[in-house]
């Protein structure tokens, strides 16, 4: 009979996310990594592999709540336009003590590892495509239901979102910037509303 893992993976991938959006994957030690998760280096290379392995999925961790907010939003029914606006809303919103940190945990991973580690910077890279390919269906989506005027391009409109989102994050990890984030943030929200032929 197997063995049953004496750990909860959900919590303890949840811990490792934290500890390495906050950190970075060189600045966090085996030894930071023995605290958060409560478990030994062995126990920790039986279940990941590897502390790259386990940095691996705390990346696609992170990028699947990235990608489960913005579906909850565009949940809610209603203009694909004004779902988009309300998630850029929502991260404008976010208080410093909500997260570990409030920039792009996988740009920040590419910025730290751009050639240190082509397999983590790769998988990096991968993810911020997913997203941006999200972010081109949903506008593709709202050009097929009229919202978006016939020229448009959903791609380009979703890569110039995508690195706004990207610099707001960017910004916001500065010291006492919550009400500017919180402001550009509705900049970028009206931007995205704007986009619609029917607020002409």
């Amino acid at each position: 009979m197997a063995r049953q893992a004496s750990y909860d993976r959900d919590k303890v991938l949840k811990s490792a996310m934290d500890l390495f959006w906050a950190k970075g994957f060189h600045a966090t030690s085996l030894k930071d990594l023995e605290q958060a998760l409560d478990m030994r280096p062995g126990s920790i290379y039986a279940a990941f592999g590897s502390k790259e392995g386990l940095f691996a999925e705390a990346l696609r961790l992170y990028s699947g709540q990235s990608q489960g907010g913005l579906s909850e939003v565009l949940a809610g029914g209603g203009s694909r336009l004004g779902a988009l606006a309300n998630y850029v809303r929502q991260l404008g919103g976010q208080n410093r003590g909500e997260v570990p940190s409030r920039a792009c945990m996988l740009v920040k991973t590419i910025l730290e590892m751009p050639d240190d580690d082509p397999s983590l910077r790769g998988l990096a890279e991968e993810l911020i495509d997913r997203m941006e390919l999200t972010l081109t269906e949903v506008l593709r989506a709202a050009q097929a239901e009229g919202e978006l005027p016939a020229e448009a391009d959903p791609a380009r409109l979703a890569a110039r979102l995508q690195t706004e989102l990207i610099g707001l994050r960017a910004y916001a990890q500065r010291i006492n910037t919550e009400d500017r984030v919180a402001q550009v943030a509705e900049d970028i929200a009206r931007g995205i509303e704007a986009l619609s032929w029917r607020a002409a």
